[in-house]
Order: C-alpha cells, then sequence, then structure tokens
C-alpha cells in the first residue's frame, strides 16, 4: 500500500469544517482546536444550504478555504433510512458533489471525505478491510445513503487520478458521542438506548424493548477518538486508498445495551422484539492501515458511554 507522503497541515492555514455542528464535524472542530488550529470558517445549514450547488461555489469562491472536512450528511438510523431512502440518497449525493467539485475548482490544498462502514456488502467477510467495496451487494436497510457515500470516495479518488488532487476518503465504524441525534425511534442505536434507558429510569419501567434478538454484532467508536484519528491522517497521510477508522473490538446489542444500561442507572431488564429489522448481523471494520500508521484509540466503551450519557443529560433534557 503506498501511504503517499506526509502532507501536514499549516497552523494558520484556513480549515472548512462542513457539517461542524454534527456529532462529527463537532468532534473534528473541537480536536483541531486542542492541536492549536484557531483559523475556521463555519457556517450552518442556515447560512449555506450545501445541496445548493450555486450557494456552494459562491462560497468557497469568497473564502478559499484551504483545507477541507467534509463532514455534513443527511444520517439516521434504521428506521428513518427505510423511511426517507430518495431523500437519503439524494441529499447526500448533491451535498458531496457541490463541496469536493467547488473545492477542486478554487484550489482546495487537502480535502477529507467522511463516508461510512455501510458501503461495504451485507455479506461481506469480517472485519470488513478496504478492498471488499462493491464485492457484493449492500445492506438493504441503508442502501441509500451507503450508494451516496460510495459516490463521494469515488469521486474523491477520481479526482486524485484525473487532476492530482490531494483529496482523502475515510470510513469510520458506528460512532457515537456529543451533538449526535438523541431519538429512541429514529436514531442510531447508542443514542437511540440512551433515550429509552433513560426514560424508563425516569419513568420507573420494568423493562426496556430493543430491536432484534440483540445477538447482531457492532463496532462502536467515541466521535472523538474518530477526530483524532481524522486530523492525524490530514496531517499524515495522502495515499488514494480509503483508510477505515475502527474500534478494534464489537460487542453484541445485548452486550452495547447492557453497558448502556449500566452508565444510565437503569434498574429493569431488557427485552428483544426479534420482528423488528436490526441491519447486519456483524459489522466490524478492519484498522489495519490506520494502525499501522502509528494511531490507537483511548477510550473504552464504557468510559466513552458515560462522557455521552453526561452530555445528554446537560444538553438534551
Amino acid at each position: 500500500m503506498d501511504w503517499g507522503s506526509e502532507a501536514g497541515m499549516e497552523k494558520s492555514a484556513k480549515i472548512y469544517i462542513a457539517g461542524h455542528r454534527g456529532m462529527v464535524g463537532s468532534a473534528i472542530h473541537r480536536t483541531l482546536q486542542g492541536r492549536g488550529y484557531s483559523n475556521f470558517v463555519l457556517k450552518t445549514h442556515g447560512e449555506l444550504d450545501l445541496t445548493n450547488q450555486r450557494a456552494v461555489e459562491e462560497f468557497f469562491l469568497q473564502e478559499r478555504p484551504e483545507y477541507v472536512f467534509l463532514a455534513a450528511a443527511k444520517v439516521g438510523g434504521i428506521a428513518a433510512n427505510m423511511g426517507d431512502p430518495v431523500g437519503f440518497l439524494l441529499e447526500n449525493l448533491q451535498i458531496q458533489c457541490n463541496v469536493i467539485s467547488s473545492a477542486h475548482r478554487y484550489n482546495v490544498k487537502k480535502l477529507m471525505f467522511l463516508g461510512s462502514s455501510c458501503i461495504y456488502p451485507k455479506d461481506a467477510q469480517q472485519p470488513l478491510k478496504e478492498e471488499y467495496l462493491m464485492t457484493g451487494l449492500l445492506e438493504p436497510t441503508n442502501e441509500g445513503y451507503a450508494l451516496a457515500k460510495i459516490a463521494g470516495l469515488k469521486l474523491c479518488r477520481y479526482y486524485r487520478q484525473q487532476y492530482d488532487a490531494d483529496f482523502i476518503s475515510v470510513m469510520p465504524c458506528n460512532l457515537y458521542g456529543y451533538f449526535d441525534n438523541f431519538d429512541p425511534e429514529k436514531s442510531h442505536i447508542v443514542p437511540a438506548l440512551i433515550c429509552k434507558f433513560h426514560e424508563a429510569k425516569i419513568k420507573g419501567l420494568g423493562s426496556v424493548t430493543i430491536w432484534g434478538d440483540g445477538k447482531a454484532y457492532r463496532e462502536l467508536l467515541f466521535a472523538d477518538e474518530m477526530a483524532d484519528a481524522c486530523v492525524f491522517l490530514m496531517e499524515h497521510y495522502s495515499g488514494e486508498g480509503f483508510v477505515n477508522i475502527g474500534y478494534g473490538k464489537d460487542y453484541t446489542v445485548m452486550e452495547i445495551a447492557g453497558a448502556v444500561k449500566e452508565v444510565v442507572g437503569y434498574k429493569g431488564e431488557i427485552l428483544t422484539d426479534p420482528g423488528k429489522p436490526e441491519g447486519m448481523k456483524r459489522k466490524i471494520v478492519d484498522s489495519g492501515r490506520l494502525r499501522g500508521l502509528g494511531w490507537q484509540p483511548r477510550y473504552t466503551l464504557l468510559e466513552g458511554l458515560r462522557m455521552t450519557y453526561e452530555w445528554y443529560l446537560k444538553n438534551c433534557l
């Protein structure tokens, strides 16, 4: 594997984080600030609609960012994806095409596109290696979102091949953390479980029901750890291939639910609903490329969940 040459960012460089208010973008912003970067250009969705091509081009023309983290996306859990496949495919394609093409047109020095591990085939061998991309059918419950993310990473690769643009892509595993979308029905697994267990604790409910049989496996990474890996790669990696970002260990949904139950302090029991969809039976990425570059996660699952729950209590109630 050609890692490319090291290409660090200047501390004074102008950095644009698309999606800086979301879980991923805000984590990248905090991480960059902690490393001494200070020249940010940030726009809320109200200030800049990334699905509007003309608005995005005008933004890049006026601001001329030197480095771009493309963390903006329409995201959601299984229920949200199944209910709006058009939105998940269309909006994400629009965001990606507009930002990536404008970054090239206005001479951005380096861009990072953030994908998702849902790009991998549903029956791919585990752990998921980067070369397994497009070797089989996708998981149908979030196919639209996955197709958009595949298109984004391919577009970055094509710009690199055709124009020598320094555009790189990363594929994180399932993430959780601050500024996540905390909704008991439409969120990803961790925020949904936090909502359910907290509500059950407050209301004194005797049980909490989780989707599926609880036997599916998921790899989870605290978003601030993922952000640390992203900044590390922007500073040290400039290769053509995309890079998985994972924790290195996976847990059953029942184990995750048990960990959230412990963190929340809920005393009831956990029930399963095998009739509800649960997505892929197992999903863990192979992070060998990232580990080979020298990056390692720091927090345990319980530590990350405790920090996330504390944030939820302070900001979401």
